[in-house]
């Protein structure tokens, strides 16, 4: 049974910085593509970044060259460095696993999207003060 847990969420002020983290377990983590997402409250889910087993990443282009996806595959975990906070920032964050190919569909489609994911964590509250 998969289970990923979030941590590391809290209150910055803008600017700021926070390091995520997702602790997995149940499976081969090695075998899946891991995915950070968010929603915000009265907004869609957003696909934040990604990252497959081979160490390719894909960021969303409200986060990049802010955010940074990383994984320590022998502590089975996953981690979302995330910098220069922004207000808009503020949401539940979320970490997802899914198979290998989803990379390949995110490559093809520039899209993080959740119906790749199968397996979701409970999230993770970030909220960002201006």
């Amino acid at each position: 049974q998969v289970q990923l847990v979030e941590s590391g969420g809290g209150s910055v002020q803008a600017g700021g910085s926070l390091r995520l983290s997702c602790a997995a377990s149940g499976y081969t983590y090695s075998n899946f593509c891991m995915g950070w997402f968010r929603q915000a409250p009265g907004k869609t889910r957003e696909g934040v970044a990604a990252i497959d087993s081979d160490g390719s990443t894909s960021y969303a282009d409200s986060v990049k060259g802010r955010f940074t996806i990383s994984q320590d595959n022998a502590k089975n975990t996953l981690y979302l460095q995330m910098n220069s906070l922004k207000p808009e920032d503020t949401a539940m964050y979320y970490c997802a696993a899914g198979p290998t190919g989803v990379m390949t569909a995110i490559q093809a489609t520039g899209i993080i999207s959740g119906s790749f994911f199968g397996h979701w964590g409970q999230g993770t509250q970030v909220t960002v003060s201006s």
